[in-house]
């Protein structure tokens, strides 16, 4: 949690205009609903929650833990708000794209890009939500509740032996082999972006922009430089800019020892999403 505290507090120190920190609210009980099944919901909100479903998440249960679930989905909803007023919003949290329809996992309580692409498309301000998911570890959850849904289309980019275990088929999936560094990942990622925005056409993009790709990550497999990972993020909003996309961007995972290089590596996203500004206002 402490890269979370730390990116916001690097946030709150830029002087230049263009960035406006907002405390997440919490999400509506009824968009949780909208994805999850509503024993679920219940019993995490409650507390009533079963052992095993418990240890898939990783977490004990506690009032914190179903608060700050809440307000994870009520950030994204947030960002989606900001980008749809001015191009580009960014949740400093989020990204929790392991937990499924009626469970969580992976550290995932409720799937806030899941709930952000539900509610665009029923209140009918998207008719096409791609979720661009380029964390080291595969989408699985947001794959798995999309499946059937020709209005969302999943893209994930992901280490091919890493957690989790169960990869369910996203619309586009593109695994790559532990080790790779950035020219290879750049030259995968590539063409997968070209096929989500020619292919799908999307009129909004849920960008999982996850930290954990770096070389210095303790749970992922790849080795992306700082560098690399900022070309990454390029790459994105570029698409974004040249189709006239709005984007809201989730930090997703970061494992480094060392806090501050994640927290470096998520608040250079957060600068590079200034370069969409001029051409989605």
């Amino acid at each position: 949690m402490a890269k979370y505290r730390g990116l916001r507090e690097r946030v709150a120190q830029w002087s230049e205009s263009g960035f406006q920190l907002r405390n997440a609210s919490r999400a509506p009980v009824a968009a949780l609903k909208a994805v999850h099944s509503a024993d679920y919901v219940d019993a995490v909100l409650d507390g009533s929650l079963d052992a095993a479903r418990m240890r898939r998440i990783g977490f004990p249960w506690s009032p914190y833990l179903a608060e700050r679930a809440r307000r994870t989905v009520g950030g994204t909803l947030a960002a989606v708000d900001a980008a749809l007023d001015d191009g580009v919003g960014v949740n400093l949290a989020g990204g929790t794209h392991h937990a499924h329809h009626d469970r969580g996992g992976g550290y995932c309580v409720f799937n806030d890009l899941a709930v952000a692409a539900r509610q665009l498309l029923d209140q009918g301000r998207a008719r096409r939500v791609a979720v661009i998911d380029l964390d080291v570890h595969h989408g699985d959850g947001t794959a798995a509740i999309f499946a059937d849904d020709p209005t969302v289309w999943t893209l994930s980019v992901h280490g091919e032996r890493i957690y989790p275990a169960v990869k369910p088929s996203s619309d586009l999936d593109v695994a790559l082999p532990a080790g790779i560094g950035d020219e290879t990942y750049l030259a995968a990622l590539q063409p997968a972006l070209a096929r989500t925005f020619d292919q799908f056409c999307p009129d909004f993009v849920l960008y999982q922009a996850g930290a954990d790709p770096y070389e210095g990550d303790q749970l992922g497999q790849f080795q992306l430089s700082s560098m690399g990972l900022a070309r990454r993020d390029r790459l994105v909003f570029d698409y974004c800019s040249r189709s006239g996309v709005p984007v809201a961007v989730t930090m997703g995972g970061g494992y480094a020892r060392n806090i501050d290089e994640i927290v470096d590596i998520h608040s250079n996203t957060i600068r590079l999403t200034r370069l969409l500004l001029p051409s989605l206002r």
